[in-house]
């Protein structure tokens, strides 16, 4: 019976493991979003943002020190570099445009820069608050037509392990935002919805095959559900592999050669399309297949033609719906 699949990679066979690695990965997640937390840019909670640029040969500390002087002792002050040359970004609570523009014009001229080298922007709380409800009820709306599309066009099943596969992606993407501490914006936001739209993708065009497969049991070979979903992955494998290349490699251009914008999204977007590509045949289709397996028919099945079944002597099975 082995020797029936002997081409095929055991994406299946190897599901409990493929499915430990996954649970690792969420409760390393879990623990960064809980131990360190999530940094939210100023769209989100209010505040300035301070831009400066060409700041010579400024340290941190006297950046830190200038901005304290100033009354902004809670400051966040990162690196950045633009055009080759060094600068900082600083992020602070204030919420008075006024307020941050002296201040930031103050700590300017400590440090012997001027108006040229900096730039404010500040967000009021109110508007901040309007961003993060839109952007829960964006995932929601989300979620939720995903739901219903996959329950409409193949079954329910295939809904809730592809959600399932969904929220595993999003999960470990934003455990590497804590653990880096890297600022959730909305171009962050912007990119995680993409990501949910890759890894349905990836799932559905397998969930497709498993369908389609599914609906005519071949003679002799792939009679069990997980012998199917298994052959299903190893038809589209390569499609899925040729697709996450031909995308993730202008993202690592963009996140390589793009400016701060195009950087929060285009780290985001990698991680997802990484894990999106990961979660399609080691989360969702065992899932389903595992799933699947419980119900009366498929499980009558694995116990007669089963991986771990001895060989029998093969013999035409038609499913119900192929007759």
């Amino acid at each position: 019976m082995r020797s029936h699949f002997a081409h095929e990679i055991p994406f299946i066979q190897h599901r409990r493991q493929l499915l430990g690695l996954s649970a690792v990965l969420v409760v390393l997640a879990v623990v960064g979003l809980v131990a360190r937390g999530l940094v939210f840019g100023i769209e989100f909670q209010g505040g300035t943002e301070i831009d400066f640029t060409n700041t010579g040969s400024v340290t941190i500390a006297q950046m830190r020190d200038a901005l304290s002087d100033e009354g902004e002792k809670d400051a966040s002050v990162q690196t950045t570099v633009s055009d080759a040359k060094s600068g900082f970004l600083v992020r602070t609570g204030t919420t008075d445009p006024s307020t941050a523009n002296r201040h930031a014009a103050a700590a300017a001229k400590a440090l012997g820069l001027t108006s040229e080298n900096y730039t404010v922007t500040t967000i009021g709380p109110d508007w901040g608050s309007d961003v993060t409800r839109s952007s829960a009820l964006a995932f929601g709306i989300a979620i939720a037509l995903i739901i219903a599309f996959v329950s409409v066009r193949y079954e329910f099943k295939m809904s809730i392990t592809a959600v399932v596969a969904l929220l595993h992606d999003l999960v470990i993407t934003l455990g590497v935002y804590a653990w880096t501490q890297t600022p959730i914006t909305p171009n962050v936001v912007a990119a995680l919805l993409t990501i949910m739209g890759y890894s349905l993708y990836d799932t559905v065009v397998e969930f497709n095959r498993v369908n389609e497969n599914a609906k005519q049991l071949r003679d002799g070979v792939h009679r069990t559900f997980h012998q199917i979903a298994n052959f299903s992955i190893n038809e589209v494998i390569v499609r899925t592999i040729n697709t996450t290349i031909t995308t993730v490699v202008p993202v690592i251009c963009m996140l390589a050669l793009g400016g701060s914008t195009l950087k929060d999204f285009a780290f985001a977007i990698l991680v997802g399309e990484l894990l999106g590509t990961y979660s399609s045949f080691a989360v969702a289709s065992p899932l389903l297949s595992i799933w699947k397996t419980s119900e009366k028919k498929w499980k009558r099945l694995e116990e007669k033609y089963g991986w771990d079944v001895a060989a029998t002597p093969a013999e035409p099975v038609v499913s119900k719906d192929a007759e």
